[in-house]
C-alpha cells in the first residue's frame, strides 16, 4: 500500500512529467527537482515503470541526464521511445537527444504546471 506522502510524490512526477511539452525533453533529474524531489532521479523511473501506458503521460519525454534512452538499445521499448519522440519532431541519433537543442526550457514553473496546455 502507498503512503500519503508516496502518493503525493508520484502525483507531483506525474504533473511535472504531463507538462513537458510536445516536441521537448527532460531528464529524470529534472523532473525529479522540478517536482521538489531533488536527488530522487531513479523515483521518477520508478514512477513511470509503475504508470505504464497512462493516457496523458508523455513517458518518451523523460531520458538520461545525457539525452540517452535509458532502455536498452535495439530493445522494443527502445525503438517505441524513439518511434514517439520522432513523431513530435524530436530528432533521435543512435538512441540520443541533443538537450540544448530539445531539452525542456526553465521557465517559470508556476506556469509551465499550471497554464492551460495552450498558453505554456
Amino acid at each position: 500500500m502507498m503512503s500519503a506522502i508516496d502518493s503525493s510524490q508520484h502525483d507531483a512526477i506525474r504533473r511535472v512529467v504531463a507538462a513537458i511539452p510536445r516536441g521537448c525533453v527532460s531528464s529524470y533529474g529534472e523532473v525529479a527537482a522540478r517536482a521538489g524531489l531533488p536527488g530522487r532521479a531513479r523515483l521518477v523511473g520508478r514512477v513511470l515503470g509503475e504508470a505504464g501506458p497512462e493516457p496523458g503521460l508523455p513517458w518518451q519525454r523523460v531520458l538520461r541526464s545525457d539525452g540517452r534512452i535509458a532502455f536498452p538499445a535495439g530493445s522494443s521499448a527502445f525503438r517505441e521511445q524513439a518511434r514517439r519522440l520522432r513523431a513530435e519532431g524530436v530528432a533521435v541519433v543512435r538512441g540520443k537527444v541533443d538537450l540544448r537543442r530539445f531539452g525542456w526550457g526553465r521557465g517559470d514553473l508556476d506556469a509551465l504546471l499550471w497554464a492551460p496546455p495552450g498558453d505554456r
